[in-house]
């Protein structure tokens, strides 16, 4: 099977909601530019200050600020793949990440409890454990509206004891033939993630670039800071091939402005600096331009992903992320 082949094992196509005028997208554009060049991003990180600073960044090694001019922005998005491929431990649940392509979808979490039917109407919550994991990733594998699979609980029955991340990570591979979407990568530990994507090639370091069976999901820290585990998960994934998800959560009117504009400007510049950073360490590293931004309910003190405005925004962040030409992913619909 050629590579432009793998079908999309479920997709939406001629599916559009427009949030923009082109005027507007250009206003949020703009005002992302002026925050990255002017104020910046704090990065938390030395290898990540020192990647910017050689790249021609104005960098406070003191307050780790970095000031991010519009031409290195422009040299990153211009180096972005429009088009990756999430590989599948069989060749038919591989599937395309494609700028204006088809819509895929995937569970998303990560939750810590389960809730157990124990019939009569009666349940009880528990801790997650490797058990449910396993039993999730078999579900998923079956389930053709799932694209690929995205950690949905965790195993809290390793918390403490391991390598809790590496642990899923292989508990997800042994129970899904489906691309995995690691959502709690450890920096610290990329490089076991790395050596078992190896393994299953047989040790063939090209191959496993060439088609990692994994990806990664990283959050910059709002507002406006790449942490030291974002930075380094960026990096290390840009250089070992595998796709890197930068998803912004952002929350309106707690770590973000509460007018959902602002949060936007705030959204791009963190995503943009993350993307940056992935071609800074490797220029064509496979990214995404990601998004669970919601509002913040200043009432109960939570982020509600079921809010309408969290549509709003995701509509509105596809479209920031189709602007840039990028593949998105957005939390919810």
């Amino acid at each position: 099977m050629k590579a432009n082949q793998y079908p999309g094992k479920v997709m939406m196509q001629g599916m559009k909601l427009d949030m923009f005028s082109k005027d507007g997208i250009e206003t949020i554009d703009r005002a992302s530019r002026d925050v990255l060049a002017n104020y910046g991003i704090q990065v938390s990180d030395e290898e990540g200050l020192e990647l910017f600073k050689a790249a021609g960044c104005e960098v406070d090694m003191k307050t780790k600020m970095v000031k991010i001019p519009d031409w290195v922005v422009n040299k990153a998005l211009a180096s972005v793949p429009k088009k990756f491929y999430l590989y599948g431990r069989e060749e038919n649940r591989t599937v395309e990440q494609e700028l204006n392509g088809r819509v895929h979808y995937t569970c998303f979490g990560t939750g810590i409890q389960v809730c157990n039917y124990l019939g009569n109407g009666k349940f009880e919550t528990v801790d997650s454990a490797t058990a449910d994991l396993e039993k999730c990733a078999k579900l998923c594998d079956w389930a053709e509206g799932i694209s690929y699979f995205s950690l949905p609980v965790s195993a809290r029955d390793w918390a403490g004891k391991g390598a809790e991340d590496v642990h899923e990570l292989m508990t997800s591979l042994k129970n899904t033939s489906k691309h995995f979407h690691h959502i709690d990568p450890v920096a610290d530990h990329v490089k076991y993630y790395w050596e078992i994507v190896k393994a299953y090639y047989g040790g063939d370091e090209k191959l496993a670039r060439e088609k990692p069976i994994m990806s990664m999901l990283v959050c910059p820290t709002s507002p406006l800071e790449l942490s030291h585990n974002a930075a380094q998960v960026i990096m290390q994934g840009a250089r070992y091939g595998i796709p890197v998800n930068v998803l912004s959560m952002a929350m309106a009117g707690g770590s973000s402005p509460v007018f959902l504009a602002g949060t936007l400007v705030t959204h791009n510049c963190e995503v943009l600096s993350g993307i940056v950073l992935a071609q800074l360490a490797a220029p064509g590293a496979s990214v995404w331009y990601g998004s669970s931004t919601t509002t913040f309910d200043l009432k109960r003190g939570t982020a509600p992903v079921g809010s309408p405005e969290l549509g709003v925004i995701s509509s509105s962040v596809a479209k920031l992320g189709q602007y840039y030409g990028l593949p998105t992913y957005v939390a919810g619909m």
